[in-house]
């Protein structure tokens, strides 16, 4: 069993965490391998780290967050953890259904550049697109 693997895969904690140094990676147009070399680790480690395979150590955490980022934005979005002592935390506190994209990421960087009028626009035309592909998965 790989490290950070419980039975039904990667804890959701370091899938949150690895997701949003996704996200914080992304933001700032860097790739996987430059992350990899501001942390001094590979890509492949950058690829795990984000999936949640592999869990991000503190150091390395708080190497990422020197990118003008506070260590609690890799948290946030997590409920609090209920946790009973001795117990695992209740994994029902996580609700990701997908992993952000490039795409994604950047539509949410770029939308508060529009106008309200063109933000409204687009996000009429995103739900629209949605449904759309909702309904092509239900024939």
């Amino acid at each position: 069993m790989a490290r950070g693997r419980g039975a039904d895969g990667p804890h959701p904690v370091d899938r949150h965490v690895g997701r949003r140094v996704c996200e914080k990676r992304v933001e700032l147009g860097f790739n996987q391998s430059d992350l990899g070399r501001a942390i001094d680790v590979t890509f492949q480690q950058v690829q795990k780290y984000e999936k949640g395979t592999n869990r991000i150590s503190a150091s390395k955490l708080w190497q990422v967050a020197a990118f003008n980022v506070d260590i609690s934005y890799f948290f946030d979005g997590l409920a609090g953890p209920n946790l009973v002592p001795g117990m695992a935390e209740d994994a029902a506190n996580f609700q990701h259904e997908r992993s952000p994209t490039r795409y994604s990421i950047e539509i949410s960087r770029l939308a508060p550049q529009l106008s309200p009028a063109r933000q409204k626009l687009a996000l009429e035309l995103i739900r629209e697109m949605t449904a759309r592909e909702a309904d092509d998965l239900d024939t």
